[in-house]
């Protein structure tokens, strides 16, 4: 469907497709609908592949989806590529970069697979077999936010190892300097050989920017307490929409408006 479809949907899950509690119903019938239109919906998300397997299979999708912060790109259709696209560096090495990196500022950096099982459940909601899907993760690092005083130098550390640092709601996340998720929905433009396409990027934190900025509509979904304003600064300059409705709520109600106004009903 990707190689086709003039329209892709590709969309953040995390507070965004679904809230923290993870629940994903507010948007099953428009995915229903974008199905019905032939319009792809590409997940691209920090999470890892074992955990949008699970996603999927509920949503009953088959695009291929983005994961671990735009690190890979999985897809049953991307038989050319032995179904995998991956960009990011493996986790053993961003794991050494990241101790490198605690040195230099002197403070310890916790990668989030470092938790133990009840501060991993506190952090994310997650518990029993869920937290294994989280920690099967091999292209990224995801490690608990540092305080804000340390990301000036954290930021001239990125830049000495030639690294990313992206830094989300609930955690930040260390990638190779050739992932992310602006990358990967590039990368996989460029596999389908689809280059004139419109695409409707969803995301609700900095995290998300690289996707949004690869975006021809861009909307920015809020939590329950509003807004991210880190992301809605670094989008002041750009066109983007705000849903009036937090997570799953304000997805379906922003991508309904929007396939309307673009008269694809």
């Amino acid at each position: 469907m990707i190689e086709n479809s003039p329209i892709w949907v590709v969309s953040d899950v995390d507070g965004t497709l679904m809230d923290h509690s993870y629940d994903l119903t507010p948007a099953k019938e428009t995915i229903k609908t974008l199905q019905k239109l032939s319009i792809p919906v590409i997940l691209c998300t920090s999470k890892t592949a074992s955990e949008v397997k699970v996603i999927r299979k509920e949503l009953n999708l088959t695009d291929p989806y983005i994961v671990e912060n735009g690190a890979a790109i999985f897809g049953e259709s991307l038989r050319s590529v032995n179904g995998k696209i991956i960009l990011g560096k493996k986790y053993e090495f961003l794991e050494e970069i990241l101790g490198f990196i605690s040195k230099e500022i002197n403070y310890k950096l916790i990668p989030l697979n470092n938790l133990t099982d009840q501060e991993a459940t506190k952090l994310t909601g997650l518990r029993g077999n869920s937290l294994n899907l989280m920690r099967d993760r091999h292209w990224s690092m995801p490690f608990l936010n540092p305080p804000s005083f340390l990301e000036e130098r954290i930021n001239i550390c990125c830049k000495k190892f030639k690294v990313d640092i992206f830094k989300g709601n609930r955690m930040s996340h260390l990638l190779s300097i050739n992932s992310n998720k602006g990358k990967a929905i590039n990368a996989l433009k460029k596999y389908s050989n689809n280059q004139n396409i419109q695409i409707i990027g969803l995301g609700d934190s900095p995290n998300d920017l690289p996707l949004l900025l690869n975006s021809d509509f861009r909307i920015v979904i809020p939590g329950i307490e509003g807004p991210n304003l880190n992301l809605l600064g670094q989008l002041k300059d750009m066109e983007f929409i705000l849903a009036s409705e937090p997570n799953g709520y304000g997805w379906k109600k922003e991508i309904n408006k929007l396939i309307n106004k673009l008269e694809l009903i």
